[in-house]
């Protein structure tokens, strides 16, 4: 279901080619906004994929015969892996997450979502409330699944790291509790229940899960890769995420030698172009706009052409 009144953290839209790189194709499919398509995750996630859904579809819809498994190993949100079983593309898939907070969140909402539902509609998130559950160790998983998401709602941009603040005026002035809409997490709560026999999730490190997965011949196995890392220079990942290094030309590396089918996004740059061009990789390059009405590039890597016409 979309709620209207929940924009997403960075609002994206198609904003021309100032950039780009014009020896990378632009993709034909516009970054989306975000109110447009179904917003199923009940995170607010840094860097979140829910621009991406359109070119997630047709990846999909043109593997025949249609996916058994779709792999996400930097899980995060979880909007790929959750539209790709709820929309039919795939018959199930299994998310991967290191972030101990991210991954209690998980197992609640697979495992005990009728309880959490529960304590969101009991929660009144105000500055002490939200302040108090902050500094409580949780007992269980249940419990830190619950805290992950009100501290995922309630702090600026949904960023879970050590030092992140609390939103202070927030939308339409309701401060810490403008993005705390219970009807609307638990609808969506709901609707990961009914799907959770397809749902999968491990906590474990996603470069691991997808050694041991890859290491097989699964025509039927494709897989989603965003990493929540910093590549290229640029040191915003130590901001936003717990976990912020990866091995990036080991992922590449163990990509193309799986032979699997798979879409992976980048931001753009140097390093990771050339690592691209290395191991002879399709690309696109979608071009939005963010907040600070700053054109930006992001990249949409492939084994095969997929957007390129």
């Amino acid at each position: 279901m979309i709620d209207p009144t929940e924009p997403d953290p960075v609002t994206r839209e198609c904003a021309g080619g100032d950039a780009g790189d014009a020896s990378v194709q632009v993709s034909p499919i516009p970054a989306v906004n975000v109110a447009s398509v179904p917003q199923r995750s009940p995170l607010r996630y840094p860097g979140g994929k829910t621009w991406l859904v359109p070119h997630i579809r047709i990846w999909l819809k043109e593997i025949a015969p249609a996916p058994r498994l779709l792999v996400e190993p930097f899980a995060g949100g979880g909007i790929v892996s959750l539209t790709s079983v709820m929309e039919g593309l795939v018959e199930r898939c299994l998310m991967a997450e290191l972030d101990r907070d991210v991954a209690a969140f998980w197992h609640a909402a697979l495992r005990h979502g009728p309880a959490l539902q529960e304590r969101i509609l009991r929660f009144a998130p105000t500055r002490d409330a939200v302040d108090a559950l902050s500094r409580k160790h949780p007992h269980d998983v249940l419990e830190h699944g619950f805290r992950t998401l009100v501290l995922n709602r309630t702090r600026r941009g949904g960023i879970l790291a050590p030092g992140a603040s609390l939103n202070r005026a927030g939308e339409n002035g309701k401060g810490v509790a403008s993005r705390w809409y219970p009807k609307t997490i638990v609808d969506r709560l709901s609707e990961i229940e009914n799907h959770a026999a397809r749902i999968g999730f491990c906590e474990t490190e996603g470069m691991k899960l997808l050694d041991t997965l890859l290491g097989g011949s699964d025509p039927g196995l494709v897989v989603f890769v965003d990493p929540p890392y910093t590549a290229g220079g640029k040191r915003a990942g130590k901001r936003l995420y717990a976990h912020n290094e990866i091995d990036h030309p080991g992922l590449f590396e163990m990509l193309a030698d799986s032979g699997a089918d798979f879409l992976m996004t980048y931001d753009h740059t140097p390093r990771i172009m050339s690592l691209v061009k290395k191991h002879g990789f399709e690309v696109v390059q979608v071009i939005m706009k963010n907040t600070h009405h700053a054109r930006i590039s992001e990249l949409i890597i492939t084994p095969r052409p997929v957007f390129s016409g």
